[in-house]
């Protein structure tokens, strides 16, 4: 598939989403409440590969930090007040899958609630549904990180929704693709096949992901494609979609990441180990990898024919920025209705926050695809 290397996204951004939610301009830089925490950070250096092949897979997303650099991070990363109320009835399950069972949460809103942007319900009471898949560099994370129990509660509560979360299985001990795509897949084929259990309509199954997360949403995506089982939509938070293809960033963003602070960085060595450490091997830079593991590798468009509407939502201050407004272009060029829109002065992961108002913001505009008919 041709890309067009460089090419920024669309400068000014939109007011608003086409749902009308509103999407602040680029920042140039960060913006509080992450502004106040700069100096935390200032002077570490960039994250390196071989810091990767030593991270504690325990860590949150697998942060490949040294004692004082992983101190400052936890400072940088801590909440920045209370957690936004929700209103969630949660149940914790285990679903069936190719490589034992798969645990998931299961977020519906509580009785009598009334969401203040409601998915339209059927006769019978139905909603939308998500599929939801959390980030960690394939190596890390779980349900209780916010990016995947926080995010959950806020779009379930935002829009009467019901939201699967799912524990895939992490590349670590010798786990290596497809096992977390399979696992991925397995759930959402579970949903589909229990929608009206879950007070889901059939018809409005999205799927959707953060970093890591937002890959294997992708990824199930195309698989759903190929088996005339496609999701209604894919939400993706700043993904990595690209493996042995890595998209060349803008001026724009090329120039925002030498300005950023280093430690927050994906340098090339550290995302293609990465994706080597996901994959098994390392990518084949020529062929790219296989298809469900980075559908932005893929060279003909047409094998992305069928591909549903699509949110993608990146980071201003990111390296993977690059990557997901590569997929964007490639995901029109195939015929897609892609919106893409870049969340304005926050990191990478800025999902994972916890009281930040950005982060609040970026869960209205994914609550509002929810909303839509079909």
């Amino acid at each position: 598939m041709t890309d067009t290397p460089g090419a920024a996204p669309t400068t000014p951004q939109p007011t608003a989403t086409r749902d009308g939610v509103p999407v602040a301009p680029l920042a140039g830089g960060f913006l509080p409440p992450y502004a106040e925490r700069l100096h935390l950070i200032a002077g570490f250096p960039a994250p390196r590969a071989e810091d990767l092949a030593a991270a504690d897979p325990a860590a949150a997303a697998g942060a490949p930090f040294a004692a004082e650099a992983l101190a400052a991070m936890e400072a940088w990363e801590a909440p920045f007040g209370e957690p936004e109320p929700t209103h969630t009835l949660v149940e914790d399950r285990e679903l069936p899958g190719p490589h034992g069972p798969i645990p998931v949460r299961i977020y519906r809103p509580e009785p009598g609630w009334n969401p203040p942007t409601p998915s339209p319900a059927t006769d019978a009471g139905l909603r939308a549904g998500l599929v939801w898949y959390h980030g960690g560099a394939f190596m890390g994370g779980d349900l209780d990180m916010p990016e995947a129990d926080a995010v959950s509660r806020g779009l379930a509560t935002r829009t009467g929704a019901s939201v699967v979360s799912v524990f895939y299985r992490l590349c670590t001990g010798g786990v290596h693709y497809p096992v977390p795509h399979d696992d991925a897949y397995a759930a959402y084929q579970w949903v589909r096949g229990h929608a009206a259990e879950l007070g889901i309509d059939a018809t409005r199954i999205a799927v959707g992901g953060a970093s890591a997360g937002g890959n294997l949403a992708a990824g199930v995506t195309l698989h759903g494609i190929d088996d005339a089982a496609a999701p209604w939509q894919a939400l993706l938070a700043y993904p990595v979609a690209h493996g042995g293809r890595w998209p060349t960033p803008s001026e724009e963003l090329d120039a925002r990441l030498g300005q950023m602070p280093q430690i927050l960085r994906f340098p090339a060595d550290m995302t293609e180990a990465m994706n080597a450490n996901y994959l098994g091997a390392p990518p084949d830079a020529g062929a790219g990898a296989p298809a469900y593991a980075f559908p932005g590798d893929l060279a003909d468009a047409a094998r992305l024919a069928g591909w549903p509407a699509t949110y993608i939502e990146n980071c201003e201050n990111d390296d993977l920025r690059a990557s997901g407004e590569a997929f964007a272009r490639q995901l029109r060029q195939a015929g897609a209705d892609v919106e893409v829109l870049t969340c304005a002065g926050v990191p990478h992961g800025h999902l994972n926050a916890v009281g930040s108002p950005l982060t609040a913001a970026s869960l209205d505009r994914f609550a509002a695809r929810l909303t839509r008919p079909v």
